[in-house]
């Protein structure tokens, strides 16, 4: 799969690379990481970046602005965006090849070539492994490009806690550490927290539910969003702060939206993916997420989850 995407870049003059909406550090990771690869490697080659410019990543790369005739006869590549209608600026299709490349569950195979992985621990990841095979055939990484893969990196494996960081992992983080950017003051962007920000973590912490079975739920409505100052988006990255609670074996938060509430559910053990894609939604085994239009379905959403948890539905 990874000579049919090299045999492609080479082949077209532009490249657009696309990836989802409501970004989180690996999606501008493996989307803008891949840009600078192919940049340095194929400089008389035009590649952009496009989608929604996310306030609180714009440290990473910030997006290019392009026309629809861009497009026509150029080779358009997706990064870390398991369906369609999660592509951020849907005109990719507008473009003469897709390429997906992804590490969710491959439940929307769409595309002309799919490469999908889904033992990586990211989508960043999976760009390092492009140019390590690459390498040989004239790929290059610069200092840049290796720091936003690592951000990537960081962000989907939190901070390399999550089960999905492996020997592979630890070693590709050392190795692109040794192109010296500053780590350190990348990790300071990555995880400073603004003071309402921190206000509303609060707020979580003294006003999260735990039920008998383990299912941990926080509703947080627009009244709380106000209050707070926060965004749904800031408040949808809180929902790891639930994680190392005593008791706690499955969580989910509800941000209320203006046309709907977003679910974002995580597990220490259950797979909660299944659930999430009842819901309009789908991710990873531990870590999905759903969209919902009303709080009645959120209350089915968390009668799923006891059902799940509960140890007399498996008796």
């Amino acid at each position: 799969m990874k000579e049919q995407i090299i045999e492609a870049i080479e082949r077209f003059d532009t490249i657009i690379i696309h990836r989802h909406v409501r970004p989180d550090p690996d999606a501008y990771g493996s989307q803008c990481g891949l840009a600078e690869i192919l940049k340095a490697s194929y400089p008389k080659k035009n590649v952009y970046t496009v989608g929604y410019d996310d306030p609180s990543l714009r440290f990473l790369k910030e997006m290019d602005s392009i026309s629809n005739d861009i497009y026509e006869d150029a080779l358009v590549i997706i990064c870390d965006t398991a369906n369609q209608e999660r592509i951020c600026d849907q005109r990719y299709h507008l473009g003469n090849l897709v390429i997906k490349i992804d590490h969710h569950p491959n439940e929307d195979p769409y595309g002309d070539i799919v490469w999908v992985d889904t033992s990586a621990s990211s989508a960043s990841e999976m760009i390092y492994e492009f140019y390590l095979y690459g390498m040989d055939k004239g790929l290059v990484l610069t200092q840049e490009a290796a720091r936003l893969i690592f951000a990537g990196i960081v962000g989907d494996t939190g901070r390399f806690l999550f089960p999905s960081t492996n020997v592979k992992t630890f070693k590709y983080a050392g190795e692109l550490v040794e192109k010296e950017f500053d780590f350190p003051n990348l990790y300071e962007e990555l995880y400073t927290t603004p003071i309402n920000v921190a206000h509303l973590s609060g707020y979580i912490l003294q006003n999260f539910t735990l039920s008998n079975y383990g299912v941990a739920t926080m509703k947080i409505k627009k009244e709380i969003l106000q209050k707070y100052d926060v965004s749904p988006s800031d408040a949808s990255q809180l929902v790891g702060s639930l994680g190392n609670i005593e008791g706690i074996i499955t969580w989910v938060f509800f941000v209320e939206e203006d046309d709907q509430i977003r679910v974002r559910l995580r597990s220490k053990g259950p797979i909660i993916n299944t659930i999430a894609a009842k819901y309009r939604g789908g991710g990873h085994p531990l870590a999905a997420g759903a969209s919902i239009y009303s709080w009645e379905e959120a209350n089915q959403v968390v009668a799923d989850l006891e059902h799940l948890c509960n140890p007399n539905t498996y008796e």
